[in-house]
């Protein structure tokens, strides 16, 4: 049962979702911002529940193949032309992918798909039959591969593509929404025990008015939050820097930390100007 853990705040529909997959033994399918705990949900659900965690990565080139195995033709071939006696066993050029690694796991496991949307549109597709039956045949060796103990597998995505129904049938969906402001607190807490909470108050604010400015091109999240408040404590700023003066907004101290554009930048000192005209 995951209850969370002390490094990772997590709520009572994410439990809930993380312990539905668990009991139906279904892959969990988590979306949310860029920056929301996605990829640290999976590493803290291993850590709480003590098991071993396989993390897999996806890149726009990663094929599913990639996570069940390859065959290295190259070395083979190279190692015929160097005369190596053991290119006569086929098996010695068969290198594992991570979900091979899980199911040869004795104890039960989690795998971390992270981030399969930047995949191509086929790669959802490609894996249907081996997440439903936690099994692959390895054509090279005539092996079936078949998981000792059934792996819980947690997969992200920033919704960059729709992925195929066939494959959200067979997955426990949950959308983790953007922290309101209490559980931010908790989370900053977690994080950095003991902050001041003048400088927390003043950052907080400064933070979600940034996100609720209208068309910004990519919002502040949770982990650049908490990279400012490192810099603002690093650098010693003030709490009284972080607050708006009479004539409106004010462009916060290392704000590099939380726009990460120069569309973004010249949108807030426009804002910025035209609130001080106003004024």
């Amino acid at each position: 049962m995951f209850t969370g853990t002390e490094r990772y705040i997590a709520t009572d529909d994410l439990k809930m979702a993380v312990n539905a997959a668990v009991t139906l033994q279904r892959p969990l399918l988590i979306k949310g911002e860029p920056g929301t705990g996605k990829t640290l949900l999976a590493e803290e659900v291993a850590a709480a529940l003590g098991r071993p965690l396989f993390e897999w990565h996806v890149k726009s080139t990663t094929k599913a193949q990639h996570g069940l195995y390859e065959y290295d033709a190259v070395s083979r071939l190279r190692d015929s032309q160097l005369g190596e006696s053991k290119v006569a066993d086929i098996s010695n050029y068969i290198v594992r992918g991570k979900l091979w690694e899980a199911f040869e796991c004795a104890e039960p496991s989690v795998v971390l798909i992270d981030e399969i949307d930047k995949a191509d549109i086929e790669f959802p597709n490609d894996l249907l039959r081996e997440l439903d039956r936690m099994e692959f045949y390895v054509h090279e060796t005539r092996q079936l591969v078949r998981a000792a103990q059934r792996p819980l597998i947690i997969i992200t995505s920033n919704n960059e593509k729709e992925l195929p129904d066939a494959f959200l049938r067979r997955c426990f969906f949950h959308y983790i929404r953007f922290p309101d402001r209490e559980t931010m607190a908790r989370i900053v807490e977690v994080h950095f025990p003991g902050i001041r909470e003048a400088l927390v108050r003043e950052a907080m604010e400064a933070f979600f008015d940034l996100r609720e400015v209208p068309g910004l091109k990519k919002k502040p999240s949770t982990s650049e939050l908490l990279d400012w408040l490192k810099l603002l404590m690093a650098e010693e700023i003030p709490a009284e820097a972080l607050r708006s003066n009479d004539n409106g907004r004010i462009l916060p101290p290392l704000h590099g930390a939380l726009l990460k554009n120069e569309q973004d930048v010249h949108l807030f000192e426009r804002l910025i100007f035209m609130s001080r005209r106003k004024g």
